[in-house]
């Protein structure tokens, strides 16, 4: 069965055309990262899954069915870490509370706060939980941020450059949880990223887009010189992508 699916999807932004007829399937469990320039529309196929965007062309299905009908527990979503105000005046827990209400909580019972802590302890911060959100590094929000999204243990989860404003430390800690809780769960993880080490080194397939579908397969092959070059008009990605390769 096919995780998600995207059937001939276009998506029109006032006079541009963000996405233009991208049509692919990924397959439960799956780990896929999507690469490209900036506009490429890898945020906006984000927010199709998410329900945020309605395509101008084409539909989007997760699990087989629109994604507007899609029952909120079985998707997961980690943003960025700097899309966060850190004046914010709450606390870790409150943060990873609003994953479980799907709304910020005023209040939260014993139970849904044992349903926090467990969460937290999935991702090892449990510690964090009474810590004001302005006094966390970028590595321990992004783990935050990891609890919120895995507290309904989601079937599929969606990642918009999770590693921006994330130390090198703090990602390779985030990396290793995903992996964990895809091996545990057999849950499906699509990744916009522009960390090409971590689309070579733990993406099972890695997705190409400028607009267009550039290509899609495993990373050796689908990051290939020439779609590099048809994707950004040059060879510097080529080059930084051999260098992974040789790590």
């Amino acid at each position: 069965m096919s995780a998600i699916e995207a059937m001939h999807l276009s998506v029109r932004l006032g006079d541009r055309m963000a996405l233009e007829d991208i049509s692919f399937q990924v397959d439960e469990g799956e780990f896929v990262a999507v690469l490209g320039p900036n506009g490429a529309g890898k945020t906006t196929l984000v927010k199709i899954f998410l329900g945020l965007i309605f395509p101008s062309q084409g539909v989007a299905r997760i699990f087989g069915d629109s994604v507007n009908r899609l029952s909120p527990e079985w998707l997961g979503y980690v943003p960025q870490v700097k899309t966060l105000d850190r004046h914010f005046p709450a606390l870790a827990m409150e943060l990873v509370g609003s994953g479980l209400r799907r709304c910020w909580p005023g209040w939260m019972s014993g139970e849904e706060k044992k349903t926090v802590i467990a969460a937290l302890a999935r991702v090892g911060a449990e510690h964090l939980a009474e810590r004001a959100l302005g006094r966390l590094s970028g590595g321990e929000l992004q783990r935050v941020y990891l609890a919120r999204g895995l507290i309904h243990r989601p079937r599929f989860i969606l990642l918009d450059e999770p590693a921006t404003g994330v130390d090198v430390a703090g990602q390779q800690d985030m990396y290793r949880i995903l992996e964990d809780y895809r091996k545990e769960t057999q849950a499906t993880i699509l990744m916009v990223t522009h960390d090409w080490g971590a689309a070579f080194h733990h993406a099972t397939r890695a997705m190409l887009l400028n607009r267009r579908l550039i290509s899609m397969g495993r990373p050796s092959e689908a990051l290939e010189d020439e779609f590099l070059r048809c994707a950004f008009g040059h060879v510097g990605h080529a080059h930084e992508m051999r260098m992974v390769r040789h790590d």
